[in-house]
């Protein structure tokens, strides 16, 4: 794997408005077969208010798997298990004038129970089945994954 440099003058670009951003997220099912939501606190990067599966941004030198894994257990503090990519997307949050690329991975809990961990970026999370998810507001991307869930499962 060949890693690159990064220069000053990259330092400082905001990911995702600046550039495309990388943003994984994980769709994660309980034995009733209901879905994990959380909704974006004030201090969210985007789409405050809204629920959505979770996830987040991958660092540089990061794999897709091991920022998916590292941003569940930062923000609910459970150890997840990743079972198949479910698709990609982009994600344009035009109001914001952000771009993000954004794979969702089926991912499964193996270790914890959800539970806030940084209040400030989430306010509440719960878990829904499929109809019920789709009538919340949700996130653009959240929005498309579960469109797509339901129209290939």
């Amino acid at each position: 794997m060949k890693f690159f440099k990064v220069t000053m003058s990259q330092k400082n670009l905001k990911i995702g408005t600046d550039c495309i951003g990388v943003g994984v997220g994980a769709l994660i099912f309980n034995n009733q077969g209901k879905i994990f939501l959380a909704k974006r606190g004030p201090k969210a990067k985007n789409e405050r208010g809204k629920w959505e599966i979770p996830g987040g941004a991958v660092e540089f030198n990061e794999t897709l798997e091991e920022a998916l894994k590292r941003e569940v257990f930062e923000e609910y503090e459970i150890k997840i298990v990743i079972k198949k990519l479910l698709t990609v997307h982009d994600h344009i949050i035009a109001d914001e004038f952000q771009h993000w690329v954004s794979p969702t991975y089926i991912c499964e809990i193996i270790a914890g129970s959800p539970k806030i961990m940084e209040p400030e970026k989430c306010t509440q999370l719960s878990w829904y089945t499929l109809t019920e998810a789709q009538k919340l507001p949700l996130s653009i991307i959240t929005k498309s994954d579960l469109e797509y869930l339901k129209n290939h499962s």
